[in-house]
């Protein structure tokens, strides 16, 4: 069955869901084949769809769940931005808050709770993002407003005031962590966002969303206010780097709710730099998803509420994530300006500063790596402009030059390649554009990213129609067709 959930004479055409739909330039089978992958993917054995279901949905017939999800997943990631269900004409299940929105309590009881609940659906499900099928993607005011609570002031008391009011179970030896046994939990985190580092979102996902349900477990004891907090700033930090992985391997929705989560916990950590730094994770999703004005109200959020406390190097990457927002809107001179101020305030970073490894990835490499693919967005929002593509080339050279020395950012260095390759591209110079994907190919390979999978294949892609006639480049697409052959995703 095919979900069929509409009836009546006085159908219309969807003329929402067929526009999106043209503009895809997918056949109706190819979408149904499509919505019946997906649908396995999640669980959904009972979805059943063919082209002239696909055609009644064209017509005006509103499909049953979860179909209406799976067209909204859909066509977000075929467009690169949040395509809603309403957007597409369709009609939305009721979703539980708990589970899908992001408008959540800001309360350390219903954080832990969320965080664990979310967590073990993920691990039971881990299917493309879906958990059930009412996972979905918040934009526009639905996540600015929610967030921007963020800076409203906890309530007065400890935080260990805060736990929940079932009695603990004394039974446990949470009860009375150790000093050592905390600073394993944190050394943890650390190995995990390396490997993230080195070997892509798509290797450890799973065991670092384990992780983190069991450090939601320890939350649900009694404790001193000085080990809840640190516990909350573990449960932040891991639930930052699951959403960084999940958005890495392409799973949006899934992101956004662990980056959400990851807000709260670091709210009940008392550490507003922390919760900065998850803003500027989710400002770099908005990037990626075409909602560059989102993107700002998050940063500019982020370095409001962690003005007095965020390190130079912290401030510094939030003004190179606004440069990114800016570009991505088309404002060269306020690119130019949040450039500026990013590479000043790094100036101002001391090697021996102690401070938290959520932030030591932002590094010279780092700095360069953003700044350029500023410019790099501007010359593509101007139209292909040699003269941003021309300010891009520099810095980015000097970032794939300093991350080709770093063997842990591996993911990094690979992107940057391909980053430098498209300037080449922008530049009209295809061989050197070839060269560049080249070198990215061993690498994409070794890297679980489906983010450096996909530009590596959209950058040759728009290589090969543009210069097709060009023997590297033409050598360059049967390559990777070899090397990273386009298979259906797997869970994760």
């Amino acid at each position: 069955m095919g979900g069929n959930g509409g009836t009546g004479a006085d159908k219309r055409p969807n003329a929402q869901l067929g526009s999106w739909f043209e503009r895809s330039g997918w056949s109706k089978g190819e979408l149904a084949r499509q919505v019946n992958r997906r649908a396995r993917q999640m669980g959904a054995h009972h979805v059943s769809t063919d082209t002239s279901r696909v055609r009644r949905w064209l017509d005006g017939e509103q499909p049953r769940e979860p179909i209406p999800r799976i067209l909204s997943e859909l066509f977000s990631e075929r467009f690169g931005c949040v395509v809603g269900v309403e957007e597409l004409g369709l009609r939305a299940a009721h979703r539980s808050p708990s589970v899908s929105g992001v408008d959540l309590p800001w309360a350390g009881p219903q954080t832990v709770s969320l965080i664990s609940e979310f967590s073990r659906s993920d691990l039971m499900l881990a299917r493309r993002g879906f958990l059930g099928t009412s996972l979905a993607l918040s934009a526009g005011p639905a996540l600015i407003e929610p967030m921007q609570r963020w800076l409203v002031p906890a309530p007065a008391g400890p935080a260990g005031d805060a736990r929940p009011a079932a009695a603990p179970d004394r039974s446990k030896r949470a009860t009375q962590l150790s000093q050592p046994e905390l600073d394993l939990l944190e050394a943890t985190t650390v190995m995990f966002r390396q490997w993230d580092a080195q070997c892509g979102g798509g290797l450890r996902r799973k065991a670092v969303v384990g992780q983190l349900h069991e450090v939601t477990d320890l939350l649900q004891e009694s404790h001193p206010e000085r080990v809840s907090k640190r516990l909350f700033k573990i449960a932040a930090e891991l639930a930052e780097l699951a959403g960084w992985m999940s958005y890495d391997v392409g799973l949006q929705p899934t992101a956004q709710k662990y980056f959400v989560l990851a807000l709260h916990a670091s709210k009940e950590a008392g550490d507003r730099p922390l919760g900065s730094y998850v803003l500027s994770s989710m400002s770099r999703q908005m990037i990626h998803l075409d909602r560059p004005d989102d993107a700002l109200e998050l940063i500019h959020l982020a370095q409001y509420g962690s003005r007095e406390t965020a390190t130079p190097r912290t401030q510094a990457m939030l003004y190179a994530m606004e440069a990114r927002a800016y570009a991505s809107m088309g404002q060269p001179s306020k690119v130019k300006r949040a450039v500026r101020m990013a590479e000043d305030t790094f100036a101002d970073v001391s090697p021996g500063e102690p401070e938290p490894d959520w932030i030591r990835f932002f590094s010279e490499a780092e700095l360069n790596a953003e700044n350029a693919h500023s410019y790099r967005d501007l010359a593509y929002v101007a139209g292909r402009s040699p003269t941003y593509a021309s300010l891009a080339h520099p810095v980015m050279e000097r970032a794939v030059e300093l991350f080709g020395k770093d063997d842990v950012h591996q993911r990094s260095y690979a992107l940057n390649l391909i980053g430098m390759a498209t300037v080449h591209l922008l530049q009209k110079e295809p061989e050197q554009c070839a060269a560049l994907a080249r070198q990215a190919i061993p690498l994409a390979k070794r890297v679980r990213s489906e983010r450096v999978n996909t530009r590596l294949r959209k950058t040759v892609a728009t290589a090969s129609r543009t210069y097709e006639d060009v023997a590297e480049v033409a050598q360059l697409g049967e390559e990777l067709s070899q090397a990273l052959p386009e298979t259906a995703p797997e869970a994760v």
